[in-house]
């Protein structure tokens, strides 16, 4: 049994992990053996002119940059609302709170591109098209209902005896919320965190939509400049691909310790 599961894990990690490997081969095979040398594994010479054409010729560092400034507001904007906005739900009744979860839950079932019209009248009325203020306002509109969701889940999770001991011993209930409850849920503010964050970064459409200038471009909409009518640029692409999955990787690493942190807490605690 647990050969098979071994086995069937390995198959997984290979399947998933094979584009990735098949991106980087693309990015480091020089122009001349991409369509010449067939299927091969790995190519038979590598270069880095692709990297350097990214990083040095054209303005994809500036992608990046505004890519990063739009995916990490977003991600700390959000996380702040919907953790507040999730302990309201878990702990406390009120009147309209079923209804409010409902609507969260609605605003989920629209396709994008039925509300892409109204959002770029409502972002032109406020003079917001063209601007990565812009942008973080709608990335942060569709990503706080489920995000909403996924902290309350993770409150409703957490005992609220823990809360009302820590309240008899003295703490009023902002001091319980930040001693007690949020360290104990740091793995879904680190989950949610990295959830809005990987959804803004990889987020294309909008950005496609509301966003004309060079200047204030994002990746996703940045690397559309490598298709052109009547070539496409793989080995640049796939490049720039590879790079853009440097900060996520760095991003999950860097808040990786607060979600293990939550998750000791939560041993010792509950």
């Amino acid at each position: 049994m647990k050969i098979t599961k071994n086995a069937f894990l390995a198959g997984f990690l290979i399947f998933t992990l094979f584009p990735v490997f098949w991106m980087l081969k693309i990015s480091l095979t020089p122009d001349r053996l991409l369509f010449t040398e067939g299927i091969v594994m790995w190519p038979s010479r590598i270069t880095f002119d692709h990297y350097y054409a990214v990083l040095l010729e054209g303005s994809f560092p500036d992608y990046f940059i505004n890519s990063f400034i739009v995916s990490f507001t977003t991600a700390a904007m959000v996380t702040i609302i919907a953790a507040l906005a999730g302990y309201a739900l878990s702990r406390f009744d009120f009147k309209g709170k079923t209804i409010i979860i409902t609507l969260l839950l609605i605003t989920q079932m629209f396709p994008i591109v039925m509300v892409i019209a109204p959002i770029y009248n409502v972002l032109t009325f406020i003079n917001l098209v063209d601007s990565l203020a812009g942008l973080i306002l709608v990335y942060t509109a569709f990503n706080l209902p489920f995000a909403c969701f996924l902290m309350q889940t993770f409150f409703d999770g957490i005992p609220i005896e823990l809360e009302e001991a820590a309240m008899i011993d003295g703490c009023t209930r902002l001091q319980a919320l930040e001693k007690v409850t949020l360290p104990l849920c740091l793995p879904g503010i680190g989950a949610t965190l990295g959830f809005v964050f990987t959804a803004a970064w990889s987020e294309l459409l909008f950005a496609l939509m509301f966003i004309n200038r060079q200047s204030q471009m994002t990746f996703p909409a940045g690397i559309m400049n490598f298709v052109t009518k009547f070539s496409v640029d793989w080995g640049q692409m796939a490049a720039a691909m590879i790079l853009a999955l440097i900060p996520v990787c760095l991003f999950f690493a860097y808040i990786q310790r607060f979600i293990v942190q939550g998750l000791t807490a939560g041993s010792l605690k509950g």
